[in-house]
């Protein structure tokens, strides 16, 4: 395991991208501790590396950018626990780092529909994304025909649509679209909630729902019917 990290984190480190680092820092990506390797790159790296939880522990407690993307790609679902949730989701610092935890590791545990109902009322601000980030790959991975539990997650969106901040209200947003392509009881339904938004009060509310209803109700979009 040792070998294995030092092979990371030396990979990590000659492949250090001053250029990509600076578009990263355009993307609203925090790059304090970023070196500018590509995800593309550290999934090719990664072939022949067996899933280690112990690994993925230390990868995301070095605190390197990269480092922790690496560790959402190497934990053990199986392994991961409620607790573990909580603690990776209070140290995100960057959105690019919480969408790739939850679709790469959380969304594909037995844990993943609780702690989205969770953090979507959460103050922490990466943590709020990542509880609406899992309600909207729960919309695509998710396999029972469940369409209850998506008017739950429908509800959370009308809560907290109304959150200023940009990181929050986009993956609002996100979750409200892909909600609406699960299937199409559930897009005429978001349809409804997307246009109920847009007369609200408030402008992060209003950007929600218009920004949805400009891909719900586009002619012939693709809807998975789960």
């Amino acid at each position: 395991m040792d070998g294995e990290f030092s092979r990371i984190m030396e990979f990590i480190s000659k492949n250090k991208s001053d250029h990509n680092r600076n578009g990263m820092a355009r993307y609203g990506i925090n790059v304090e501790n970023a070196y500018g390797v590509s995800v593309a790159a550290l999934r090719r790296m990664l072939k022949g590396i067996k899933r280690n939880h112990d690994l993925a522990q230390k990868l995301w407690d070095s605190g390197i950018h990269e480092a922790r993307i690496t560790a959402t790609l190497l934990e053990e679902i199986q392994t991961v626990t409620p607790e573990q949730m909580d603690k990776w989701s209070a140290e995100i610092d960057s959105w690019d780092l919480c969408d790739q935890m939850c679709s790469n590791c959380f969304v594909h545990t037995q844990y993943a529909v609780e702690k989205a109902v969770e953090w979507s009322g959460s103050e922490l601000t990466f943590r709020k994304r990542a509880g609406f980030v899992l309600i909207a790959t729960l919309a695509v991975h998710y396999k029972p025909k469940n369409d209850a539990l998506f008017r739950e997650f429908l509800h959370l969106v009308i809560r907290e649509a109304a959150d200023e901040r940009n990181f929050v209200k986009k993956a609002v947003n996100w979750a409200l679209r892909q909600i609406g392509k699960r299937n199409h009881a559930l897009r005429g339904e978001a349809i409804i909630i997307s246009q109920e938004l847009t007369k609200r009060k408030e402008k992060a509310a209003v950007w929600v729902g218009k920004n949805a209803l400009r891909e719900l109700m586009i002619p012939g979009l693709y809807v998975r019917d789960k």
